[in-house]
């Protein structure tokens, strides 16, 4: 990806195999860099582009350096460095938290101390609060800031990004372009079943007859997307074909439109999830939200011509809905009519706070507290808890055993964090690690 014009660039350099592709990934929240065991396996930059708290920046990961190595691909691999050291902003120096320090990483500190330009030494492997104290020994090598981080795991990658990144413009600087052009927009499926007026919300949604609408169901086959800005806001609208049961999918391009019905809910970060009113939550509804939850999206239910229907039974309407969809019961239910476009605007208002709810990050800190008032089942413990990553929000338990928690407290996990944090309309997911306790306890 060629870097932004104007858009501060952090570097992360290191020795070979300290784990600066993990960390890359786990910035980036996807699987660019190739990582593995073996040293040496990036030899070129790779260039992405990442935001943390409004700050929009460029980052590089440079292959493993080893300064005095002569041999062909440690210079070339040195050569490629440099450029992306001249472009800098910010440097992070990955080290491998678990070794002693080696010559090659003083070496490579008396290098960067001479660039003169700001440098965070980042202190890899350091995936349990026991080991903290071996981050304190990289000290001796200069540099002012010095933080623990486990790539692997995504802890204190917050922290270093707030380090990272201070100092360079947010999205809403007026020294930076205006965040509408900037940011990229949001991307919202509409789904359901064929015939409940999903290409009939989309023109309510972007003002315009965008999407064919017809009373006979499967009319759409090919997804149907449509963008538009709502104050300084941008959305990607899809409208996709209706997903049938299997045994009811005969014709070969019905079968394709599932197949690519399916794929855009993967690539979406919200889905609408259209009901008919006039026929009620049915089971394959129900099935088609399970579809959207199992990719971890957010999700809004929209409950279509409720104008056909007496306002006077929502409330009856919606527990009828919850019942139907017990495992979605973080998604919020919406009341709309698409033909009149009434409820349209206060959709979008839903749209943007499940998006918000997506994106939401809670401290470790926090989450530590969060975890002191927590009542679990006798036998277990949690030693600490972080947030391993967004879109959707996955928080991760290091506990004294491995395996999975009881449903129940899983669930009991999840709500308390929506309570306590405000997780409208995004899936929770609890993973949970195996960290021994520490020494005398």
């Amino acid at each position: 990806m060629p870097q932004t014009a104007g858009n501060p660039t952090v570097v992360i350099v290191g020795r070979p195999n300290v784990g600066k592709s993990t960390l890359f990934n786990a910035i980036l929240g996807q699987r660019k860099a190739i990582t593995g065991d073996e040293p040496g396996i990036t030899r070129d930059r790779i260039i992405g582009e990442a935001v943390h708290r409004k700050r929009r920046f460029t980052l590089i990961d440079t292959g493993g350096i080893v300064p005095d190595d002569q041999a062909l691909i440690p210079a070339q691999i040195l050569k490629q460095a440099r450029v992306a050291l001249d472009e800098a902003a910010h440097i992070i120096f990955l080290i491998d938290g678990r070794t002693e320090i080696t010559s090659a990483d003083r070496d490579l500190a008396k290098m960067l101390r001479r660039l003169g330009k700001p440098v965070t030494l980042a202190v890899n492997k350091i995936d349990v609060p026991k080991r903290e104290i071996l981050s304190a020994e990289f000290y001796e090598l200069g540099f002012e800031h010095v933080l623990s981080v486990s790539a692997e795991h995504r802890v204190g990658i917050h922290e270093l990004l707030d380090e990272a990144t201070r100092g360079f413009p947010a999205e809403d600087d007026p020294l930076t372009e205006p965040a509408a052009e900037q940011a990229r927009p949001i991307r919202v499926a509409i789904i359901g079943r064929p015939n409940v007026g999903k290409s009939t919300l989309l023109n309510a949604l972007v003002g315009g007859e965008r999407a064919i609408v017809s009373s006979v169901a499967g009319t759409t086959r090919d997804s149907v997307d449509e963008e538009i800005t709502v104050e300084d806001r941008r959305y990607l609208f899809v409208d996709t074909a209706g997903i049938r049961r299997k045994g009811k999918t005969h014709e070969m391009p019905e079968k394709l439109s599932v197949v690519m019905a399916r794929k855009h809910i993967r690539m979406a970060h919200i889905a609408l999830l259209v009901l008919d009113a006039t026929e009620g939550p049915v089971g394959s509804d129900a099935t088609i939200g399970g579809y959207a939850h199992e990719e971890g999206r957010s999700l809004i239910i929209c409950v279509n011509k409720w104008d056909l229907l007496d306002d006077k039974k929502r409330k009856e309407y919606e527990e009828e809905v919850r019942d139907q969809f017990k495992f979605l019961e973080h998604a919020p239910v919406v009341f709309l009519s698409a033909k009149d476009k009434r409820g349209v605007r206060g959709l979008l208002r839903h749209i943007d706070k499940c998006w918000e709810a997506f994106n939401r990050r809670v401290t470790t800190g926090e989450l530590n507290r969060f975890v002191e008032t927590l009542a679990l089942e006798r036998d277990r413990r949690i030693f600490f808890m972080t947030q391993a990553g967004i879109r959707p929000p996955t928080f991760v338990l290091f506990m004294d055993r491995g395996e999975a928690l009881h449903f129940s407290t899983e669930r009991q996990i999840m709500n308390r964090i929506r309570k306590q944090f405000g997780f409208e309309g995004t899936p929770i997911v609890i993973k949970v690690k195996a960290r021994r306790p520490p020494r005398g306890r």
